[in-house]
C-alpha cells in the first residue's frame, strides 16, 4: 500500500479502527504494563541518590563532582534512548519496543553490583538510562492510543505518578535499611527485578490498534525525518522546550535535595536523606495526578503557566529560607516535590496531542528526552554552582530553578489542545 495524502488518511484510519477497539481487559493490561514499567523506571532512578554517596566514599571519589556526572550521563542516555526506542516503537510496535526498553534498564542497573570504580557506575548508568528514556515514550503512546479521549487526563496522571511511586518505594528501602559503603551493591542488584515484567508485557499486553492501522496506511513513514521537518518541527521544538524547563528544574535542583540533606543538613544520617526523598516522592505523586485534571479544566496552556509559577515560588522559598532539617523543612520538600513533579503528569497529557499516530512515539520521546540533554547541562552547572557558592546546595538550587521563568513565556507560543482528539 502506498502512502496516502493527508485528506484521505483520517477516513482510512477510521475504517481500520472501527472494528478493532481492544476489550476492557486489554485496556487495563495496557495501563498496568505502562504503570509498572514507569514505576520500576522511577525505582531505578531513585536508587542512585541513595547509593551514590556510599559508593563514591568507598571508591574515594569526589562526591559532588561524580554526582553531577551521574546526573549528566543519565540525562544524556535517556535522551538518546527516547529517540532510539521511540523510533523503534513507531517501526515495530509499542509493545515489542517497550519489552526491550524495560529489559535494558533492569539489566544494566543490576550489573552495577560488580562496579569497582566511579567511571564504571557512570557508564552503566548511561546504558540503563537508554531503556528508561524509551519506556516513557512507549508507555504513554500505548495508553493514550488505547484508552478513550475522556479518560486521557486521568491516564496521564496515573502514568506521571507511577515513577514517583517507584521513587517512594526505593526511599522506603533507604529509611529502613542503612545504606553505607560496602552495602550499596545489593540495592543495585535489586534493580534486576523489572526484567520479569518483560515476560508479562510480551505475553498479555495487546498492541495499539491505532498504530497497526497507521502502519498499514503509511508503510513508508519516516518518523525522525517528519518530526524535524515541515509544520511538525515547530511542535517538536516546543515539546522539547516544555520538557526542558521541567527537567532542568528537577535534575538541576530538586534531585539534589537528598545530597543536600546528607552532606550539609544532617551529615552522617542516611535515614534523614531517605526520609527527604520519600517526602518529595509523596508530594510528586499528588502533583502528577492533579496537574492533568487541572489541565482538563483550565486548558493545557494556562495549567503549564501556573505550574511554572508555583514551582518557582516554592523552590525559591525552600532554597533561600531553609536553614535546618525539621518538620517545616520536610513540609517544604513535600510541596516542592508536588509542584515541580506536576509537569510529569501534564507532559503525558499534552505531548501525545501534538503528534500524529505514525510519529507519536518518536515525537513525544524526542520531546521529553531531548529536554534531558539541556537538563544534563543543568546538572553539571549545578555541580559547578555548588562549588562556586562555597559548597551550598541551597544557593545552587535557588539559581537553577529560575528556569521556570522561561516556561512562563514559552507556553504562549504553543497550540491549545483541550477537547481535541489525538491527531491521526
Amino acid at each position: 500500500m502506498t502512502v496516502l495524502d493527508e485528506a484521505t488518511r483520517p477516513n482510512i484510519l477510521n475504517d481500520e479502527l472501527k472494528h478493532s477497539e481492544p476489550d476492557q481487559k486489554g485496556k487495563w493490561l495496557v495501563l498496568l504494563a505502562a504503570f509498572l514499567g514507569w514505576m520500576f523506571d522511577g525505582m531505578e532512578m531513585g536508587i542512585f541518590p541513595l547509593i551514590s554517596s556510599p559508593a563514591l566514599t568507598e571508591f574515594k571519589s569526589d562526591v559532588a563532582k561524580w554526582n553531577g556526572i551521574f546526573h549528566m550521563v543519565f540525562l544524556l542516555g535517556a535522551a538518546l534512548g527516547g529517540l532510539v526506542f521511540g523510533w523503534l516503537g513507531d517501526k515495530i510496535g509499542r509493545v515489542r519496543a517497550m519489552t526491550f526498553s524495560v529489559l535494558a534498564y533492569s539489566v544494566f542497573t543490576g550489573v552495577g553490583y560488580f562496579a569497582d570504580a566511579a567511571w564504571q557506575l557512570a557508564a552503566l548508568r548511561f546504558l540503563a538510562a537508554l531503556g528508561m528514556g524509551g519506556e516513557w515514550a512507549l508507555g504513554v503512546a500505548l495508553v493514550m492510543e488505547i484508552w478513550p479521549e475522556t479518560l486521557r487526563p486521568m491516564m496521564a496522571g496515573l502514568i506521571g505518578a507511577a515513577s514517583n511511586v517507584g521513587f517512594a518505594l526505593i526511599a522506603l528501602l533507604g529509611m529502613f535499611i542503612r545504606i553505607e559503603p560496602g552495602q550499596w551493591r545489593w540495592v543495585l542488584l535489586a534493580g534486576l527485578s523489572p526484567a520479569l515484567l518483560t515476560f508479562f508485557i510480551r505475553l498479555f499486553v495487546p498492541e495499539s490498534e491505532k498504530w497497526k492501522a497507521s502502519v498499514k496506511v503509511d508503510v513508508k513513514a519516516r518518523p525522525v525525518r517528519e518530526i524535524f521537518s515541515g509544520s511538525t518541527l515547530r511542535l517538536t521544538l516546543l515539546g522539547i522546550s516544555f520538557a526542558s524547563v521541567a527537567l532542568i528544574g528537577t535534575w538541576g535542583s530538586v534531585q539534589w535535595i537528598p545530597t543536600w540533606v546528607d552532606r550539609q543538613l544532617m551529615t552522617g544520617n542516611p535515614h534523614a536523606k531517605a526520609v527527604a526523598q520519600f517526602t518529595a516522592s509523596l508530594g510528586a505523586i499528588v502533583g502528577c495526578i492533579v496537574a492533568p485534571l487541572v489541565g482538563n479544566i483550565l486548558g493545557r496552556r494556562w495549567t503549564y503557566f501556573l505550574l511554572c509559577v508555583t514551582s518557582l515560588i516554592t523552590c525559591q522559598l525552600l532554597f533561600r529560607l531553609t536553614q535546618q532539617y525539621d518538620n517545616m523543612f520536610l513540609f517544604s520538600v513535600f510541596v516542592v516535590g508536588m509542584t515541580t513533579a506536576s509537569f510529569y503528569g501534564w507532559l503525558p497529557l499534552y505531548l501525545p496531542e501534538l503528534f500524529r499516530t505514525r510519529v507519536r512515539a518518536t515525537g513525544q520521546g524526542v520531546s521529553f528526552n531531548a529536554g534531558r540533554v539541556l537538563a544534563a547541562g543543568g546538572a553539571l552547572l549545578a555541580g559547578s554552582l555548588v562549588t562556586w557558592n562555597h559548597g551550598s546546595y541551597a544557593a545552587s538550587g535557588a539559581i537553577i530553578t529560575l528556569v521556570y521563568l522561561a516556561g512562563m513565556v514559552l507556553i504562549w507560543f504553543a497550540p491549545e489542545t483541550k477537547g481535541k482528539p489525538l491527531p491521526e
